[in-house]
């Protein structure tokens, strides 16, 4: 049995006077791989955002490794918890190994510098995201794809336990949406990094989940293996498609097929 890792209790949560989350109860598995998925407006970033202490809910409590997270020191969340939220520019002049260096902020004291094991797992961070002919190159100076690579790389250089991703392929080619989801299965499956992530793409969802988390009207409508909802009919019930998973005959993978259901 999987130990949870992080927890989302009775969870309400909104902007101003809008309510975009009602009576969220959710557990994640330590070693598993979430993807939230919905239709547009259906709460998948907040939900992420308030998971990820960013956005302070109306009530109720996000609880990692059993502790509350906004009662809980900053940079001991930041020991546990790597947050990539949607694109971010506001480093792009800094170089590829400056930015992956950020990382390891939640693990010094205020007044010390880098020392030798800062030093190792910055170059193993680099190393593991593929980015190391790069590392000397400025943010601003880089694809998509490659810009999304050093800032995972700047995440695990956290050495987190659980990394939580809003929308990690956006705005990529698709070339560059299976190299960034490779990269994250390959970062759970090797290195047992726990992954809660939001997603549009069902190809993805399907081929990359142990567990989806379907919202829909400002709550989970369920919560089930890939092809557990697929077979129950939960996407024709949230998104009006008939849906299948069909596999991969040559890696046994997953691919979700869908077409409209006729009015």
């Amino acid at each position: 049995m999987y130990k949870v890792i992080l927890s989302v209790r009775d969870l309400c949560a909104g902007y101003k006077n809008r309510r975009i989350l009602d009576g969220i109860n959710l557990d994640i598995h330590r070693g598993k791989v979430y993807s939230i998925i919905g239709p547009n407006g259906c709460g998948k970033t907040t939900l992420i955002r308030a998971m990820s202490r960013n956005l302070r809910p109306e009530s109720g409590k996000v609880l990692l490794d059993g502790n509350d997270i906004f009662r809980t020191n900053t940079k001991l969340v930041a020991q546990k918890m790597a947050i990539l939220g949607q694109t971010d520019t506001s480093m792009s002049d800094i170089t590829v190994k400056t930015l992956v260096e950020y990382g390891r902020y939640a693990h010094k004291k205020w007044w010390a510098g880098s020392d030798g094991e800062d030093t190792k797992i910055v170059d193993w961070a680099i190393e593991r995201t593929g980015m190391k002919k790069l590392q000397n190159r400025k943010i601003n100076a880089l694809s998509g794809g490659e810009r999304q690579r050093a800032r995972i790389a700047m995440a695990i250089a956290q050495k987190p336990e659980i990394m939580l991703l809003d929308e990690p392929t956006t705005y990529l080619d698709i070339s560059h949406q299976l190299e960034i989801m490779e990269l994250v299965s390959a970062l759970n499956r090797e290195e047992g990094i726990t992954v809660v992530m939001v997603l549009h793409d069902m190809n993805h969802a399907a081929r990359y989940s142990d567990k989806l988390i379907l919202l829909n009207d400002s709550k989970i409508h369920t919560i089930g293996s890939p092809q557990e909802l697929f077979d129950n009919g939960e996407l024709e019930k949230v998104f009006n498609v008939d849906a299948e998973i069909l596999s991969d005959s040559e890696d046994n993978s997953s691919v979700f097929y869908a077409k409209r259901v006729k009015q």
